[in-house]
């Protein structure tokens, strides 16, 4: 099958979004698929102001029909709701061709918190933009019980995976990583640095041991000033950032917004507990309380971590696989070609 992925974020961007469609694109190949993903890079694109990692693809909508016209893909999945997003629906309505999407980010909740934006009206847009999908991807039973209380349609499952080549346990649990100059427990975070994260909820709590955060984003150099004893280590990739993971002693997860969170089966991956509020995504994946403690009180969910065994842990991750998220991705397409089938007859 030839698939076309049709997506906003894409690379130099760090984030679950990217990782996603790139690691299960890489098993669909491995699969025996052809995979053809349309991002920015074909487009005339500016930066999010504000945000230079994010761009705008600017008019995608003539281009993207002839993109598509040359590839005449078996399968379109568009994954975000951006510009090129837009573009592709547009297409495939008008030539009344079926196409599957995926809720990857709680924009309302996200825009509400950072511009003010009613979250009614915001769904009310995005709800519009998916009610045309033959299959409406979501990650995790939580999310799905959200989005069809506020009326989404056609929803299905689509999980994640780990890679548990390159994230494992600090080898004979010798955590020596970090400096000794950082004194233990170390709690760590690893994200991108933005208001919607809710990294300061972390922050601002008082543990004993260091803090530390990996990633980048627009909210460093403000969070960095109001809390000196917090270690950033910027932007990380590969065996550097699975040694951080490793090195460490809980995972913390402050975000009331995501949707999964692919950093919390890492951690798990590392041997790491996870600490985290009782929301949508750490709700669905810290599912076996041997694994992370989940609570209101963050501080007291950290504490609670903290008592747990790397060995839980690592067991838990295991039950994760990128294959087998890209063979319910294909299904997920396959209810797309049956909705193509129908229209047929």
């Amino acid at each position: 099958m030839h698939i076309a992925i049709v997506t906003d974020a894409w690379f130099p961007q760090v984030n679950g979004v990217v990782r996603s469609l790139s690691t299960v694109g890489k098993e669909l190949e491995d699969m025996g698929h052809k995979v053809t993903f349309i991002t920015p890079k074909l487009f005339h694109s500016l930066p999010l102001p504000g945000n230079a990692e994010v761009v705008l693809s600017l008019l995608p909508r003539f281009k993207m029909a002839r993109i598509l016209d040359h590839l005449k893909p078996d399968a379109i999945h568009i994954a975000v709701e951006g510009p090129l997003g837009y573009a592709a629906r547009r297409y495939c309505l008008r030539r009344g061709i079926a196409f599957s999407t995926a809720y990857h980010t709680k924009f309302p909740e996200y825009l509400q918190k950072q511009f003010g934006v009613p979250e009614a009206l915001t769904y009310r847009v995005v709800r519009r933009f998916h009610q045309s999908s033959s299959a409406v991807m979501v990650a995790t039973q939580s999310l799905e019980d959200d989005l069809t209380a506020r009326g989404f349609k056609n929803i299905v499952r689509w999980s994640r995976g780990v890679n548990m080549e390159q994230f494992s346990p600090a080898p004979g649990g010798q955590k020596n990583f970090y400096p000794a100059s950082l004194p233990r427990p170390i709690w760590l975070n690893v994200g991108r640095v933005s208001v919607e994260k809710n990294i300061e909820a972390f922050l601002a709590l008082d543990l004993p041991g260091s803090k530390v955060v990996v990633g980048d984003g627009p909210h460093m150099q403000e969070l960095k000033g109001k809390y000196p004893g917090v270690y950033f280590a910027g932007m990380r990739g590969g065996k550097d950032l699975a040694d951080h993971y490793a090195g460490a002693d809980v995972f913390v997860f402050p975000s009331v917004t995501d949707t999964f969170g692919l950093v919390l089966l890492e951690a798990l991956a590392s041997g790491l507990p996870v600490a985290a509020y009782p929301v949508t995504g750490p709700l669905d994946v810290v599912t076996d309380p041997r694994a992370g403690s989940l609570d209101l009180d963050l501080q007291k969910a950290c504490k609670q971590a903290l008592l747990l065994s790397p060995a839980d842990c690592l067991a838990f991750a295991r039950t994760y696989s990128w294959r087998a998220s890209a063979e319910q991705f294909l299904t997920n397409l396959q209810r797309r070609r049956d909705v193509d089938r129908r229209k047929i007859a």
